[in-house]
């Protein structure tokens, strides 16, 4: 039996359940050079916040957990960057999505952190297309990733973190949390986005 490529998993798992999950989709190497990147950057990771631009706001009863967003300062960054836009281009050709960009950040979760339940996505109200999540460690316990079936408080699938599985999924149809975390968990958050702005005025990141 001849082996499928992983895009070709990829693509027909999006179009039949709208996400998938991909293990080993980095390699270690790169993902050696991510978590160093983490480390170096540590001091400058602070508390997320809630929504975008102007109406962002810190509540740590919804979400305690740390972010640092890419700022392109290392061959790391760069390499993972690199690695979304191919995927990027093989949505657009496969879906014609007109998918504009990604941007994405660095998340650490220390124990107790969380992030309750909700959408990257409101219906007609986002520029955001896919979530992704890649994680970079494997944490012993805790920080698993629940999703939403679409429209229903059932659970779709329970994620642990494993270093090198990537997760994507449609940022407006599926709910999904972070539980508590028992060990520090790092991941990558990220976004494929659609041009939604008008006048020429391109959309801003975050």
């Amino acid at each position: 039996m001849n082996a499928r490529s992983i895009s070709e998993i990829y693509l027909d798992d999006i179009e039949s359940r709208g996400y998938t999950v991909i293990h080993n989709a980095i390699n270690k190497p790169l993902l050696a050079r991510l978590m160093l990147d983490c480390y170096r950057i540590n001091p400058d990771f602070s508390l997320a916040g809630i929504g975008r631009k102007n109406e962002l706001q810190i509540d740590k009863t919804i979400r305690n957990d740390k972010t640092f967003w890419f700022d392109g300062t290392s061959d790391a960054q760069l390499e993972y960057q690199a690695l979304m836009e191919q995927i990027r281009i093989t949505l657009n050709r496969t879906f014609f999505l007109g998918l504009f960009d990604y941007e994405c950040h660095y998340a650490k979760y220390q124990r107790g952190d969380f992030y309750k339940k909700h959408y990257d996505a409101f219906k007609g109200r986002s520029n955001r297309v896919f979530t992704t999540v890649l994680y970079l460690n494997t944490p012993p316990s805790g920080g698993e990733l629940i999703i939403y079936k679409p429209k229903s408080k059932e659970v779709e699938i329970s994620i642990s973190p494993q270093a090198g599985t990537l997760l994507m999924f449609e940022s407006e149809c599926f709910m999904h949390e972070v539980l508590p975390a028992v060990d520090e968990r790092y991941s990558i958050a990220g976004w494929f986005r659609k041009n939604t702005s008008i006048s020429g005025i391109i959309d801003p990141p975050r």
